[in-house]
């Protein structure tokens, strides 16, 4: 039997660093499960990221600014080293207006009860001379990952208004080791260490505890699925006579999945909000949609996408593209 693993120790913590380790594993599993939490702790944990700026006397990038030392560009550059933690999805747009002469950082910022800023040391600009004055717009939204401008190419953007890439994900750098260690009388069971650094909207503990949750997401769909699959009844061996009276219990089935509101389900607030303005309100509506026009209403994204898709999945209903 394969064993399971047991709570991870902490080896050390400090500020967004720790190293955590887990032993006790199956041989060969040090690396299974050190690759899957790593792919998932870089890729697949929401962060909260500056998505566009509006800079006061700047109409492109490339322009400088009076009484200011840093050009629009470098500007850019050291906003994007900005971290936030939103309180839902957002978006959120906070301002940041100085004057005179100082060391402008995002401690600055003046942010909604929604929005915390935990990179406050983090520099933006320098003015020079005590008439500076320095205005800036920038528009904080939570996501996943990485996600470049062209990938946002649909979205309309104000004259004056820069969109960035974004760097959503909260990890700043993980890495893991794996050793080999005895367990009774085997010599080959294996020790997993992580490195895990954050940009400090959750800790390392936090992050690890869900990237597990999401693997184990992942892997119980899959496992509910087949289980669903192995439990329905085979209709080749089904006798000729039950067939009618099996077509009427599918549509019955049918008819009754479609009524199902979109209230019931477990959806975002964003998503079922989003669903609600297109005046979808059943399963029955929504199944009809295909992903095209899914992607086309306001508000719903990529990520609500895939809770519909998921949502629907439990029914069997797949979208067309």
């Amino acid at each position: 039997m394969i064993s399971l693993p047991v709570m991870p120790k902490i080896i050390s913590s400090e500020g967004n660093k720790a190293v955590l380790e887990l032993d006790g594993l199956y041989p060969g599993y040090g690396q299974t499960i050190g690759n899957s939490l790593r792919r998932v702790l870089l890729s697949s944990l929401k962060g909260a990221a500056i998505t566009s700026v509006k800079i006061e006397g700047v109409g492109h990038e490339f322009s400088t600014l009076e009484g200011v030392l840093e050009n629009a560009v470098d500007i850019i550059l050291n906003l994007k080293q900005a971290r936030f933690k939103l309180n839902d999805d957002g978006p959120h747009t906070i301002e940041l207006s100085v004057s005179g002469e100082k060391e402008v950082t995002c401690d600055d910022f003046e942010t909604p009860s929604q929005v915390e800023v935990v990179s406050p040391e983090v520099h933006i600009a320098t003015l020079t001379s005590k008439k500076s004055k320095f205005k800036i717009e920038v528009v904080v939204e939570a996501g996943l990952g990485y996600v470049p401008v062209e990938a946002r190419s649909k979205e309309k953007v104000e004259v004056g208004t820069i969109a960035l890439d974004a760097a959503f994900s909260p990890v700043r750098h993980v890495n893991y080791e794996v050793e080999n260690m005895r367990v009774g009388d085997k010599t080959d069971y294996n020790k997993v260490r992580f490195h895990i650094e954050t940009d400090g909207s959750l800790t390392p503990m936090e992050a690890f505890q869900r990237s597990a949750k999401i693997l184990v997401d992942q892997f119980s769909a899959l496992a509910e699925g087949f289980a669903a699959k192995e439990q329905a009844p085979d209709k080749k061996h089904e006798v000729r006579g039950a067939e009618d009276t099996s077509t009427e219990e599918k549509n019955t089935d049918e008819e009754d999945t479609n009524k199902i509101k979109l209230d019931t389900l477990k959806f975002s607030s964003r998503t079922l909000n989003a669903l609600r303005e297109a005046g979808i309100k059943t399963v029955g509506g929504l199944s009809r949609k295909k992903v095209e026009s899914l992607e086309e209403i306001e508000g719903l994204g990529e990520k609500g996408i895939h809770e519909i898709k998921k949502a629907l999945g439990n029914f069997g209903i797949i979208l067309k593209p």
